[in-house]
């Protein structure tokens, strides 16, 4: 939607100005018209051209946490809502967020709620913090609910730390590990075969023969190979594109034998908290769901989820749909339904999720703890294969000389 910079007067006569989207000049005056203002001047704001790079220019976890701590303490003491966005807009660091609240802070100067301009923007606030915001404005809890998104958010980014923490070894191995073995193949095995026909070195070991043919295989084919794994990642993204695709890859893994369990974990805890903090600030259980299987971040729960919501519309409770989906343990299917015969299911939900973001915790270290002297133990067992395969010609050659 085109922005416009646009000068205007009030019925008094008092000069005004401002930024504001609208789809175009007579929709702005509408919107103008409405606040008892005429407009004068308007023009259209020309794009603004600019290399964003998202490590360095996008809206983190932080950036958000910090927004809805300050704007719910500002609603808090009284400041109005325009002008709580225009101090934060102002102060925050983070340029692209600074632009992104002085949008939103325009978009609400032009009439439309809090909820729906900050819904213009899905890349920085989500569905879930935009229904929040919306149950909010309507409940007159507004300060509450951004209190309860922040610690939402915090808890959130804490749990997918954790699991990205137990990721990241065994691939960083696994990725030192192929820039060793390249290494070795494209510059070392090369140089120690020179070396055996510089010495006159008669029939290699088996072992260095191999070496020597697989490094030759590989300086070879060494373009076909990176085309190959250039092609492997495309097609692979071009498969979680495909639904069926992606549905299979998170079956997948969910499947897995150690992962899979702290994978399942950690979406449960996420489904408990998500879930627990939309019922507790008054979002409708349907609504609800439907968040929360948009937010699950894999495709099995989601179907899952959908389907339970599905039975839910019908009149059928939570529980049953939840059990047939086989995807939540049993605990959690038989917490959820103390939880609605009790009427405590936000209540229940939350110490759910609080249960099994300590089991992931406990899964992390424990798994951590197993992949440290396995990973080194590959690591150091491959290596080490290799330099002794080469090192093997040299001990015939020691024993020769020995022997004259």
């Amino acid at each position: 939607m085109p922005v416009f910079i646009w000068e205007g007067r009030t019925r008094s006569g008092e000069a005004r100005s401002g930024e504001t989207e609208a789809d175009n000049e007579q929709a702005l005056s509408n919107l103008l018209r409405a606040q008892q203002i005429s407009l004068t001047k308007t023009r259209k704001k020309s794009r603004e051209l600019s290399l964003q790079i998202p490590f360095l220019s996008g809206v983190g976890t932080k950036d958000l946490v910090v927004f809805t701590r300050q704007f719910a303490t500002m609603i808090d003491a009284g400041l109005p809502l325009v002008q709580c966005l225009d101090i934060l807009g102002n102060t925050t660091t983070n340029q692209r967020f600074s632009k992104v609240l002085l949008e939103v802070k325009a978009s609400v100067e032009g009439g439309e709620t809090f909820s729906k301009a900050l819904a213009r923007h899905p890349k920085v606030f989500d569905s879930l913090f935009t229904n929040l915001v919306a149950a909010g404005e309507t409940g007159g809890i507004l300060d509450t609910i951004m209190n309860r998104l922040a610690i939402f958010i915090e808890k959130s980014q804490k749990l997918r730390r954790r699991i990205k923490g137990a990721m990241v070894y065994p691939v960083a191995i696994l990725v030192i590990t192929a820039l060793i073995l390249t290494v070795l193949m494209v510059k070392v095995i090369p140089t120690f075969e020179r070396m055996f026909k510089d010495f006159g070195a008669g029939s290699l070991p088996a072992p260095t023969l191999i070496l020597i043919k697989v490094s030759h295989g590989f300086i070879n084919n060494l373009p076909f190979i990176v085309l190959a794994g250039i092609l492997i990642a495309v097609a692979f993204t071009f498969f979680l594109r495909w639904p069926k695709g992606r549905y299979a890859w998170d079956a997948f893994l969910l499947g897995l034998p150690v992962f899979g369990s702290l994978i399942r974990k950690s979406i449960v805890a996420r489904f408990c908290r998500t879930l627990g903090t939309l019922l507790s600030s008054g979002v409708p259980i349907l609504d609800a769901m439907e968040i929360v299987a948009k937010t699950s971040g894999n495709k099995v729960v989601e179907r899952a989820v959908y389907f339970s919501r599905d039975r839910i519309a019908e009149g059928k409770d939570m529980v049953t749909p939840l059990g047939e989906s086989k995807v939540f343990p049993a605990m959690v299917i038989q917490m959820i339904g103390v939880g609605e015969q009790t009427g405590a299911l936000d209540a229940m939900l939350q110490k759910v999720a609080d249960f099994y973001e300590d089991e992931v915790d406990v899964a992390v270290e424990s798994l951590t703890s197993l992949l440290e002297p396995i990973m080194m133990v590959f690591l150091g067992g491959l290596v080490g294969g290799v330099i002794i395969a080469m090192y093997l010609p040299i001990f015939d050659l020691a024993g020769n000389i020995k022997a004259q």
